[in-house]
């Protein structure tokens, strides 16, 4: 007979859909995959709430592992706690129901498609631009997908030959040199990891994309649509905002 003193571990699913069955604190981490840190002011102005509503939302994503506290002088800012977290974020989201939001301007409207077109995913890229970009590293043989996406030789050349670190960041070192995270407006992989991004990198580094204002958006500049027509002959069609 065993004592009713002793326990074992499972997995707690409905303590963190609980987290997130909040519109609030799913706002904040759909935020947050713009892989900055925020303040609770930033985040409650985001939300439309009070600063000590989301003080108490922010504790607890805390607590439940979603995110990470910073602090800098005096004052604290948060973050996604790593990118599985992010990748967790975005599966979901693509897996969530639609629900209809009024867009009331024009500058709404242009949003709304350049986040579709492109968007940051904590570090790396996200949307149809995303989605492109690796079904064309696909076609030219840079990733296979035998068991799962790897990087070929091939590959491999090609990010040395383009100028893109192959080799992962110090805070990315622990994840698979490549994977993929399910992209919520497209319903399609992108590529993430280490490889996603490094492409990312290279591509803001040298102006390929830029940050639109303090949103997750990024703009394709011109330079940005020669470079992805010369390294990965992407077609017109899929470097223009839908």
């Amino acid at each position: 007979m065993t004592s009713p003193d002793v326990y074992a571990d499972e997995p707690d699913l409905a303590a963190l859909a609980a987290l997130l069955a909040d519109r609030t604190r799913a706002a904040f981490c759909l935020a947050l995959l713009d892989g900055r840190a925020w303040t609770a002011t930033e985040l409650a102005r985001l939300a439309g709430v009070a600063p000590s509503t989301a003080t108490s939302h922010l504790h607890r994503l805390v607590a439940g592992g979603l995110l990470a506290e910073e602090r800098k002088g005096r004052h604290r800012y948060v973050r996604l706690a790593d990118p599985d977290i992010a990748e967790m974020i975005e599966g979901l989201a693509a897996r969530a129901p639609q629900r209809p939001v009024p867009v009331r301007s024009l500058t709404a409207v242009r949003r709304h498609r350049g986040l579709s077109f492109a968007r940051i995913c904590y570090d790396h890229l996200a949307g149809s631009l995303a989605v492109a970009i690796t079904d064309a590293m696909t076609t030219e043989g840079y990733l296979a997908w035998d068991y799962g996406p790897t990087l070929t030789a091939a590959g491999a050349g090609w990010l040395r030959e383009v100028g893109i670190a192959d080799e992962p960041s110090a805070s990315s070192a622990y994840r698979p040199h490549v994977r993929t995270c399910l992209d919520w407006t497209e319903h399609r992989l992108h590529l993430a990891g280490g490889v996603g991004a490094s492409v990312f990198r290279h591509a803001v580094e040298e102006s390929w994309l830029v940050r639109v204002d303090d949103t997750r958006v990024v703009r394709l500049t011109d330079h940005g649509r020669d470079a992805l027509r010369l390294h990965l002959r992407l077609l017109d069609e899929a470097l223009t905002v839908g």
